[in-house]
């Protein structure tokens, strides 16, 4: 037996989920082959291989005989490194993955039986490169394996495609992005928001087989769809696991970076920014980063492209960056509405500037963005000026839409809107909440109004007879044509979120919006109402110049110590004190906290942020460990 790494937890990633037999599969597992040729240890040993058992709990590999009888019906030569298989362990049959073949076992250790070959899984280079990803991000390793697994049985892989003579498309200044770099390192592309990305997708199509990542699945269709109507073959992963190991581009969000690519030849990384690349649950894996490791150990040209390249992507490889007249024309006009000059009370949302805005046109579509749910978010009694709390749990109450007053924190049945201080019934908004703000849109436009949440079906709201929408940022995903206007109504709260990466990721909502008006010879405007109009963000938006902003961003985590320049984990969890006092033994480690029940640990890269992680012995009980923790 062989020792692996130390259990971290399940892994569930996108839509693969653990990867364990099938029903069919399940109902014909009975015992198959010599079950009792060696467990005598009378006999020596034929083939033996090694297996990772898909099981949590367990942070070890097996070693198992292969029946002869296998060599008789011909399941000995389908099987080989990355074979899933069943096996019996602790009394009970479980799913694994063979991840070495011809293993010479340890003396005097009786050796059960596979008892089942179940298909194809990751290959020889992607077992290689999950246990690289279970070091960097302190987790299992039978996440990754089961990632880089099909969805579903698969006993061959599919007929390759036919060759396909791709066609040229005017990559322009993309050109050299695919271009070999000396060291093996990515090339970061600066792609303005309007650009187009499939010449830069058909560039990687020329050089073969290539693996092509989109932050979601609805984004990886429509590349599909696109690269299909120019006659490329592309497989959709998951869904279509045995067609891609067969060859053609290999097209998918997150759980594509552990895709199969028969004779991979190029990775491309589209929008490389975007944070659905990172796994939420542990580990929390980063495709972007997995990604440029596969391409390293490949040997293969690697792109990342996004209109704003995080300071990770940067320091990782060489810029290619558009002429300024080029990014000026990718990205639409932006107008600030500085706020600061109005009295923040009585001014509500609508700056007198926006209402003209916001009428314009009859057709002109307008999308107005506001980071809150609900109908309200604060509400302040008009004669006292008290704001409506719950007494139990002393945070600010909500009006719903039957005009009572609920704790968001559980109230079924809420109370009248009475003020607890002076008995008065009138309240204003300080700070409106969605629903309430589709309210006075309305009134305000003169035009229906429509509210657009995360379970509004895109393909509904063309027909939705409205030309005004409001919502969260669920808005910008679920609006799937142009429009004239993009309105933040609040910005100040995205540029002032206590995270590291509050900047980059109030960029990334910007870079959406701009999606959705097209390039600057359109005429769509982009309008952010702020009391910062000075902020880095929003003075790189302005003048169409992304690399302000990096620089800016380069400057305050080099002086105070946070990625790229240091690698970080957050440790939380009914077990995290004790782990914590274990670790603090560990050389090297900068440790803050607790807050909220949580600590920070630094170290200056992470080759050894990992050493210490893993070298403490885990405690019982609940931990959570996230390496590059997005919310920090």
């Amino acid at each position: 037996v062989t020792g692996g790494a130390a259990d971290q937890g399940r892994l569930d990633l996108d839509d693969v989920g653990p990867s364990t037999a099938t029903p069919d599969d399940a109902a014909a597992d009975v015992a198959t082959g010599d079950e009792g040729t060696a467990e005598d240890g009378t006999d020596a040993p034929g083939r033996v291989v090694r297996v990772v058992p898909d099981v949590a709990a367990v942070a070890r590999d097996f070693d198992y005989l292969v029946p002869t009888s296998w060599e008789d019906d011909g399941r000995a030569g389908r099987l080989g490194v990355g074979s899933r298989v069943r096996v019996v362990l602790g009394g009970r049959r479980v799913g694994g993955w063979v991840v070495e073949d011809h293993v010479v076992p340890p003396e005097g250790v009786d050796l059960r039986p596979l008892a089942r070959l179940s298909g194809l899984g990751p290959s020889p280079e992607l077992i290689d490169l999950s246990r690289w990803a279970a070091r960097r991000w302190v987790g299992p390793v039978v996440g990754f394996l089961a990632t880089g697994s099909p969805p579903t049985v698969v006993e061959a892989v599919a007929a390759p495609p036919a060759p396909t003579v791709v066609p040229d498309a005017d990559a322009r200044w993309m050109d050299g992005a695919l271009e070999p770099t000396p060291d093996g390192a990515p090339t970061v592309v600066r792609l303005p928001p309007a650009t187009d990305p499939v010449p830069l997708v058909m560039a990687a199509a020329r050089r073969g087989d290539a693996l092509v990542l989109v932050p979601t699945s609805a984004g990886a269709a429509r590349l599909a769809v696109r690269l299909r109507r120019a006659g490329i073959p592309v497989s959709t992963m998951p869904r279509d696991w045995a067609q891609a190991a067969a060859g053609g581009i290999v097209v998918g969000s997150r759980a594509a970076a552990l895709a199969p690519v028969r004779d991979l030849r190029a990775v491309v990384v589209l929008d490389e920014h975007d944070e659905a690349y990172q796994e939420e649950r542990t580990p929390t894996w980063n495709a972007r980063d997995l990604a440029v490791e596969r391409a390293r150990r490949a040997g293969v040209p690697c792109v990342l492209a996004s209109a704003s390249p995080t300071l990770e992507a940067l320091g990782s490889g060489r810029l290619l960056a558009p002429s300024r007249a080029e990014e000026r024309a990718g990205w639409p006009v932006v107008d600030l509405v500085d706020r600061r000059m109005e009295d923040p009370v009585r001014s509500g949302l609508f700056s007198p500037t926006l209402v003209p805005m916001l009428r314009g046109e009859a057709g002109d579509p307008v999308v107005c963005v506001l980071n809150r749910k609900g109908r309200s978010r604060l509400l302040a009694c008009d004669g006292c000026g008290e704001l409506a709390r719950c007494e139990e749990h002393r945070v600010p109450m909500v009006q719903d839409v039957d005009d009572r007053l609920r704790c968001p924190m559980g109230d079924d049945h809420g109370r009248p809107v009475v003020c607890d201080s002076c008995g008065a019934t009138r309240f204003r908004n300080l700070r409106a909440g969605v629903a309430r703000v589709r309210e006075e849109l309305e009134a305000l436009a003169g035009r229906p109004v429509v509210e657009v949440t995360a379970e509004t079906d895109a393909a509904l709201l063309d027909g939705a007879g409205a030309s005004v929408f409001v919502g969260t940022e669920a808005v910008l995903h679920r609006i799937q044509r142009r429009v004239a206007r993009v309105v933040f109504l609040e910005f100040d709260q995205e540029l002032l979120a206590p995270r590291m990466r509050a900047a980059e990721e109030a960029m990334a909502l910007l870079i959406r919006a701009a999606r959705l008006l097209g390039p600057r010879s359109d005429g769509g405007r982009l309008v952010v109402q702020t009391r910062q109009p000075g902020h880095e963000v929003l003075q790189a938006v302005l003048h169409a110049d992304p690399a302000a902003l990096v620089a800016a961003e380069r400057d305050r985590r080099s002086v105070l110590g946070l990625p790229p320049f240091a690698a970080l984990a957050r440790i939380s969890g009914a077990a995290a004190p004790e782990f914590m006092a274990r670790l603090a033994q560990a050389d090297g480690m900068d440790v803050m906290g607790p807050r909220d029940g949580a600590w920070l640990v630094r170290a200056p890269d992470h080759d050894r942020l990992s050493d210490a992680l893993l070298a403490v012995e885990r405690p019982p009980g609940r931990l959570r460990l996230e390496v590059d923790p997005l919310r920090a």
